[in-house]
């Protein structure tokens, strides 16, 4: 019996660092969030954040349609985010349309 080699070649992309939030500020239900991420372009880039309460509940989300490689790093806001009265803290990550979310939280202190 012969066998034949095939070689199989799999498709790889450089992993870029993950999105990585900067900054958050929150005013009312409005969440102001700080990226970085080293966005190549369509094929690779932040493509969203989220706001989750201590509990890992999301609380918002905000989808990020597009790159910014040339704006970096980026602020995008997001409105009519409802966080409990009893919330001494929330928590934010990045996700981009590669790696997906980041392991990463950043943790936003609430003050009264």
């Amino acid at each position: 019996m012969k066998y034949a080699l095939i070689p199989i070649f799999a498709a790889t992309t450089a992993l870029a660092d993950a999105p990585k939030v900067q900054n958050v500020t929150v005013t009312g239900d409005r969440v102001d969030v700080t990226v970085l991420h080293p966005d190549t372009g369509w094929d690779h880039y932040a493509d969203g954040w989220e706001a989750l309460d201590a509990d890992g509940n999301r609380l918002g989300f905000r989808e990020l349609f597009h790159p910014h490689e040339n704006e970096q790093p980026f602020t995008r806001s997001q409105s009519g985010i409802v966080i409990p009265e009893s919330a001494t803290s929330i928590f934010i990550r990045a996700r981009c349309n590669v790696d997906g979310w980041s392991d990463e939280l950043f943790e936003v202190p609430l003050s009264d």
